[in-house]
């Protein structure tokens, strides 16, 4: 008991942890392809961009948006070089590209950020609304040289912004650690400069900051993009759950747009459950990008919003059971835990079936698959689910576990049982499961889900 074989043809899978992406990359840059992708770019900016200013330009555009506190913020001239030197890091950034890939992402991700941007200017134009107070000197010169391009429109989401966070987290990604404090002291600096060399309201760099990690999300330095679906095929229960957050984007969005002031941050709410609608019916599990336990920087930022009421619903819906409850021989079944939780109880393996939450770091071993909510694992995840929870019993106590330990750890608990021989059927093992955790929840599907991995056991193709 406890071995048991994959499908002829479905070989069980190894998880290779690839290197992180912030791993700084040895080689050479590749000259021709960075430039080539620079002579592209620089007139597609200069023209795009221009043209967006040219028709605020022309419709004498007044509409801001802005605080009264920004009234307050003061104009410092000398901000005007560092505000510029983003046009010097823009060039410099494919010099730290190392491979054919790198290169084309980093430029895919600037493209996407000006054709994000300007399409905004260009269907929700406005002004900046306060003077700018004149200036002699060499500082001078160089606000007459950027009014000479850039006239006061072209402001949310500020494009400045959106460019740094690529730029900055290229050279970030690239620098050795004593370079890497300087090059996040310069891109704050950068950041601030926007609004105190009075280009930019406050409502623009939130905005930039979001179309910049869109980017960052949608071309990943490894693997495809999220967009590419890879081997995803959505169901209608996909469809279905991408439907509620769409819905609730749009809620948010228009509490945001009415109630405006303070409630104007809901729209990153809204961008987060829009976002977490098209993980649903586009990319799949993959889109939320997790890796080792953790999410990508992209992901953990423009899903914050999400992610905390995904954790404090966890907590609720478990606040008066047990966190987890021992099945059978060291496994253990509950909700995602915290690193308290993890010591306490002794685990030596976390088999985390989780894809919207980051998992707690420590020295425990951490493998797992990440898997949407709401949605019933199919045969091949159950199977590989069983083979990573045997698989890591040989090294001790070993906690599986999703959100709340509900379904979908449950339904992997369930395989785990059924293809090891531990229970020799359905019903027996979900009896063993509800026994020693009232609270799990299976719905029609997670069944239908599991009673197809069990006819596949009796045809013989698994056995213990």
């Amino acid at each position: 008991m406890g071995d048991f074989y994959g499908l002829p043809g479905t070989p069980g899978r190894l998880m290779k942890q690839q290197a992180p992406a912030s791993a700084i990359e040895v080689g050479f840059p590749l000259w021709g392809r960075s430039i080539a992708w620079l002579l592209f770019l620089g007139p597609f900016f200069f023209l795009s961009y221009g043209f967006s200013n040219h028709l605020a330009a022309e419709k004498a555009v007044t509409d801001a948006v802005f605080f009264d506190w920004e009234r307050n913020i003061p104009f410092l001239p000398w901000t005007i070089l560092p505000y510029w030197s983003i046009d010097l890091l823009y060039g410099l950034s494919f010099l730290l590209c190392r491979s054919r890939m790198q290169v084309d992402r980093h430029a895919l991700r600037l493209l996407t950020a000006q054709l994000v941007s300007v399409s905004f200017f260009l269907a929700f134009p406005l002004h900046y609304a306060f003077e700018r107070p004149h200036v002699d000197g060499l500082f001078g010169a160089m606000f007459d040289a950027l009014m000479g391009f850039d006239q006061p429109y072209n402001q949310a989401p500020s494009l400045h912004i959106s460019l740094l966070v690529i730029l900055w987290v290229r050279f970030a990604s690239s620098v050795s650690a004593p370079w890497r404090m300087l090059v996040h002291l310069w891109a704050v600096l950068i950041g601030l400069s926007v609004m105190t060399t009075f280009q930019h309201h406050f409502i623009d760099i939130p905005t930039g900051i979001l179309v910049g990690l869109l980017c960052l999300w949608l071309w990943p330095d490894r693997g495809q993009s999220p967009l590419a679906g890879g081997d995803f095929v959505p169901t209608s229960r996909h469809f279905r759950v991408a439907a509620y957050y769409l819905l609730g984007a749009f809620v948010l969005a228009g509490l945001a747009q009415g109630i405006g002031g303070a409630a104007l941050w809901l729209w990153w709410g809204a961008a987060a459950l829009g976002l977490v609608e098209l993980i649903y019916a586009r990319s799949g599990a993959a889109g939320f990008q997790k890796q080792d336990g953790r999410h990508s920087l992209s992901v953990a930022i423009l899903l914050a919003p999400y992610v905390l009421g995904a954790w404090l619903n966890s907590r609720w819906w478990t606040r008066r059971h047990l966190a987890t409850d021992n099945i059978l021989d060291d496994v253990w079944l509950g909700r995602l835990p915290s690193a308290g939780e993890m010591r306490s109880g002794g685990f030596s393996t976390l088999c985390d079936f989780t894809a919207e939450l980051p998992a707690p770091r420590g020295d425990w071993r951490y493998t797992g698959l990440a898997w949407l909510d709401m949605v019933p694992p199919d045969v091949s995840q159950l199977i590989e689910a069983a083979r990573l929870i045997e698989s890591s019993r040989i090294h001790g106590p070993v906690l599986v576990c999703c959100a709340l330990g509900y379904s979908r750890s449950a339904c992997a608990v369930l395989a785990w049982l059924l293809l090891t021989g531990r229970v020799q059927n359905l019903d027996a093992a979900e009896a063993m499961l509800r026994e020693k955790r009232p609270q799990v929840v299976l719905s029609p599907a997670h069944r239908a889900a599991l009673a197809e991995l069990t006819h596949v056991a009796r045809a013989g193709a698994l056995h213990a």
